[in-house]
């Protein structure tokens, strides 16, 4: 073959930096689009938060383009055309000084004000709740104990799960501290657990789930006349008998009647198996929703979260140096940083119209899930709001990942409303969460003692004109926590 020169025609599409730009932006989460706003305020000093009062201005002006509502990017547009009249060497020239602002006292800082003498850097650290290991600490050092006796149980607390049951045996828990309590028993450190166990919350250090409940039982409920078998079924371990729905087992292995079995189980079924998980460091995680649903008198209203993100605008006494010198490395500095400023601003406007434009056809498509609940919710894909939209489909996607609306049916993500379809009997479609939520209501209403089995919800749901099989019900009843009919049924 010989080498030679060819030449072609062909198109295609080139990512530009504000288009990558654009594309990151859109696809970030609330969390995510703030630290990204910080981290462009920080490293931009011709970028910068606009007061509240303009702030208000603007929002209050709906009819004014985008220059109206941001004067410092249309005044940095302006800024960026070359000026002839200014020489290439010309200085910058500053008509105000560092000691115009802060006054000096002959001693450098770098801090705007030092901290008082009383400043605790940790002090705002805290989440406001105690784990359970310092909850049961607290309690100890107010108890009347020896040295030794509080080593034990200061041990003995290291040992509890967060569950609130011991973790190692109390053997273990005696030969670890055998090496700083010579000659130290096995019944010395079960005592300090004993009394461990009394403490709040009531059953917290058991070894078993039996001795978790009897110590309940033993504490709050003593004067219940159900308390004697109760106590039988845990010392029993009868458990299990119970779990396998083998009531009449255990009436003929206690000898007691089944009426004194009932009121035992609904005296077990008010204690806590886990006394640990009441105390603990579960700090709330908030969502922070980036649109706001509210219903007015004219219809729905879909406005974007005025929180998530402050508006920004070109800081007008950097750009104004550009009059003074457009050339040199300070006037290029000046230019490159107010064009990256004007293209951030850019593209979060994109961002925020993109994401209000795809929220409000969310909404106008499922009117009816806001007025009737789940059970009218529609079918919905991406592609079908991408038409509408002419967006592309990965677009829509890119905005209905990790965004959230606040509805007055609560805070849902823009995911949710998205789900598969199952055909009905008239030829029509019924979503997939609306079926859910329809299985949800059938087993809410169910009889306790006789509850409905899968086929038979699948049947009801077809006698509403809703064409879905057994083994579909299966699945979505899985997905929502729902147990099997065999483990719904109670005994009592």
């Amino acid at each position: 073959m010989k080498a030679g020169l060819e030449l072609r025609m062909g198109q295609s599409l080139a990512m530009t930096p504000q288009l990558q730009q654009s594309i990151r932006l859109l696809q970030l989460s609330t969390l995510e689009l703030s630290l990204e706003i910080q981290q462009a305020l920080d490293s931009n000093p011709l970028l910068e938060v606009a007061d509240e009062d303009e702030r208000s201005e603007a929002e209050s002006d709906d009819t004014s383009t985008d220059e109206d509502q941001d004067p410092g990017a249309q005044a940095g547009e302006e800024l960026l055309v070359d000026r002839k009249d200014t020489s290439a060497d010309e200085e910058l020239v500053v008509d105000s000084s560092w000691d115009d602002y802060y006054e000096s006292d002959g001693t450098t800082s770098l801090s705007a004000s030092a901290p008082s003498e009383d400043y605790d850097p940790f002090a705002t650290q805290s989440t406001g709740e105690d784990s359970l290991r310092d909850h049961l600490l607290s309690q100890i050092h107010l108890a009347s104990f020896s040295n030794a006796d509080r080593h034990i149980a200061t041990t003995l607390i290291e040992s509890i799960d967060p569950s609130g049951y011991l973790d190692e045996p109390i053997e273990a828990v005696a030969e670890l501290l055998q090496s700083d309590l010579p000659g130290l028993e096995v019944e010395e450190v079960e005592a300090i657990l004993h009394y461990i166990q009394q403490l709040d919350p009531v059953g917290v250090g058991a070894r078993s789930l039996a001795e978790c409940l009897t110590i309940q039982i033993e504490q709050n409920h003593a004067d219940d006349p159900a308390a004697v078998d109760a106590r039988a079924v845990l010392e029993g371990d009868w458990l299990e008998a119970i779990a396998r729905r083998e009531l009449p087992q255990v009436v003929k292995g206690l000898g007691i009647s089944r009426d004194r079995i009932e009121a035992a189980l609904r005296l077990i079924q008010i204690l806590d198996p886990r006394p640990g998980l009441s105390v603990g460091e579960t700090a709330a995680d908030y969502i922070r929703p980036d649109v706001l649903v509210t219903h007015r008198e004219d219809g729905w209203h879909v406005d974007l979260n005025p929180e998530i993100a402050p508006r920004l605008r070109v800081n007008q006494a950097y750009a104004s140096l550009i009059d003074r010198s457009s050339r040199g490395k300070d006037a290029t500095y000046i230019r490159n940083h107010l064009q990256e400023a004007r293209w951030f601003i850019k593209s979060l406007r994109s961002r925020n119209e993109s994401l209000l434009n795809v929220a409000r056809e969310i909404v106008r498509r499922q009117i009816e899930f806001f007025e009737q609940g789940e059970i009218a919710m529609k079918p919905l894909v991406l592609r079908e709001i991408a038409e509408t939209l002419e967006l592309h489909e990965s677009t829509v996607s890119r905005v209905t990942t990790n965004k959230y609306m606040l509805t007055p049916r609560g805070v849902f993500e823009f995911k949710y409303f998205f789900s598969s379809h199952v055909g009905t009997a008239d030829g029509g479609e019924c979503s997939a969460t609306a079926i859910r939520a329809r299985i949800k209501k059938l087993v809410e209403e169910e009889n306790p003692k006789k509850p409905l089995s899968d086929a038979k919800i699948a049947t009801m749901l077809g006698d509403e004109g809703i064409d879905v099989a057994r083994r579909t019900i299966a699945k979505y009843r899985e997905a929502m926590g729902i147990a099997s009919s065999t483990d719904r049924k109670r005994l009592i």
